[in-house]
C-alpha cells in the first residue's frame, strides 16, 4: 500500500444518500405529534437544525405555548434508531448525582420511548420527541488551561458513572466488528460507489488492518459502556464551575469502548479550537493540550497502556465507518464529498504515520 498515489485517491465517492430534500416534514411532524397526543395541537414547527447532517430538528410549539424538540432521521437502520434511543432513555433514569439531569429526555408514550416511522413509497422517516434540554453555559470555541483541565476531570467522573448503568441497560446489536464487516461487505457488492479500483483496495486494506489489530490490545479486558462518540462545542453547557450541566445531539450513540469519545475530546481541546468548517484530522491527538486532558481524566478514572494504543484504531474506525461507510447518507452533500476526500487523502495514510501512543504513554506514567 506504500505505493498509492494520492491523486488517484482523490475521486470523490459517489453518493447513494436518498433523495429526501423534496420531503415535507412538517407533514411527518403533524402525523407524528397526532400518534403521541392528538388532543393537543400545534401552533408553528421551526427547523433549528445545524444544517450539517442529513437528520433535521424542530422546535415545535403548541397553542397553549408548550414547546417541545422533534428530531427526524432517514439515516441508517430504524430498528438501530429505535434500539439506540431506548438504551439512552434507560441511562438518562439511571445516571445517578450529579449527572442524573444531563441527558435531554425522550417523550414516552405507554411507559416507552415513543418513536413514529413514516413508510410512503421509498420514504422511510422515523421522529423521537424530546423535552427542550435547559442549556448554563457554552465553553469558549478555544479552551484555555483550565478549562481543559476541568473538562478532563468531568469526563473522567462522567464515565465513571456511565460505567456504573451498564449491567441495567438494554442490550445493543451494533459492535465495531459488525460495523466493520458492513463496509467489508459494501466494498465487495457495490464497490462503484467508493470510487476506483485503487480506492476500494485501500478500503479493503484499512479495514482488514483495524480487524487485525483488534487483537494486539487485550480488548477483551476493554469495557463496553454507553458513548456518544460526537462532542463538540455546540452539543453540551457546563456550569459556572465547569461541570457538565446537559448534553444533547444523540447522532453516533453506541455501546462500546470508552477509548471512541477520546478523539472528539480532543478535538474540543485542539489548539485550533472550534470550527465552523471542520476536518477529522489525527493530529490534534498528538498536542499536549490533549495530554493535558488525558492527565487529568486519568487522576479521575485511570487508562490502561493498551487503551492508549488503541486510541489510532479507534480514529480508524470512526474514519472508516463514520466517514466512509455512512459519511453519504449522513453528513449533507458538500461535506460528505469533502470529508471523504480527505478520508483518502489525509486522514486514513496518517493513522500509522503520525500517532505516537509511547509519547502519551509515557506522559501518563503508564507501562
Amino acid at each position: 500500500m506504500s505505493t498509492i498515489h494520492i491523486a488517484e485517491l482523490e475521486q470523490p465517492i459517489k453518493s447513494k444518500a436518498k433523495a429526501f430534500t423534496k420531503l415535507d416534514y412538517n407533514f411527518i411532524l403533524q402525523k407524528a405529534w397526532e400518534g403521541y397526543d392528538a388532543s393537543k395541537s400545534i401552533k408553528e414547527i421551526e427547523d433549528i437544525s445545524a444544517m450539517v447532517s442529513t437528520n433535521h430538528v424542530f422546535r415545535i410549539t403548541f397553542h397553549d405555548d408548550d414547546i417541545i424538540i422533534a428530531k427526524l432521521s432517514y439515516f441508517g437502520k430504524y430498528e438501530h434508531f429505535k434500539e439506540d434511543h431506548r438504551i439512552i432513555h434507560s441511562l438518562s433514569n439511571n445516571l445517578l448525582y450529579p449527572f442524573e439531569n444531563l441527558l435531554a429526555k425522550s417523550l414516552l408514550k405507554n411507559n416507552r420511548v415513543y418513536i413514529y416511522r413514516h413508510k410512503q413509497g421509498k420514504t422511510d422517516a422515523w421522529v423521537v420527541f424530546y423535552n427542550p434540554t435547559r442549556i448554563l453555559e457554552r465553553l469558549p470555541r478555544r479552551l484555555e488551561e483550565h478549562h481543559i483541565m476541568k473538562l478532563g476531570q468531568q469526563v473522567g467522573r462522567f464515565h465513571k458513572a456511565c460505567s456504573r448503568t451498564k449491567n441495567v441497560l438494554p442490550k445493543s446489536s451494533k459492535t465495531l466488528r459488525t460495523d466493520i464487516f458492513l463496509l467489508q461487505k459494501e466494498l465487495e457488492t457495490d464497490e462503484k460507489q467508493f470510487g476506483s479500483a485503487m480506492q476500494v483496495d485501500f478500503l479493503k486494506y484499512h479495514c482488514d488492518l483495524f480487524l487485525k489489530n483488534r487483537s494486539k490490545y487485550n480488548m477483551s479486558s476493554f469495557e463496553i459502556i454507553p458513548v456518544f462518540i460526537d462532542w463538540n462545542i455546540g452539543n453540551f453547557s457546563v456550569t459556572p464551575d465547569l461541570e457538565l450541566y446537559s448534553r444533547w445531539d444523540y447522532d453516533w450513540f453506541r455501546m462500546s469502548y470508552r477509548i471512541l469519545d477520546f478523539y472528539f475530546f480532543s478535538r474540543v481541546c485542539s489548539d485550533r479550537g472550534d470550527r465552523t468548517v471542520f476536518s477529522y484530522v489525527i493530529t490534534t491527538m498528538m498536542e499536549d493540550r490533549f495530554i493535558l486532558f488525558l492527565k487529568e481524566y486519568h487522576k479521575v478514572n485511570p487508562i490502561t497502556a493498551d487503551e492508549i494504543r488503541f486510541l489510532k484504531e479507534a480514529y480508524r474506525f470512526f474514519i472508516l465507518n463514520y466517514v466512509i461507510k455512512d459519511g453519504k447518507h449522513f453528513f449533507n452533500e458538500q461535506y460528505a464529498s469533502k470529508l471523504q476526500s480527505e478520508a483518502f487523502e489525509i486522514y486514513l495514510p496518517s493513522v500509522d504515520r503520525d500517532f505516537d501512543a509511547e509519547k502519551i504513554i509515557e506522559a501518563l506514567g503508564l507501562k
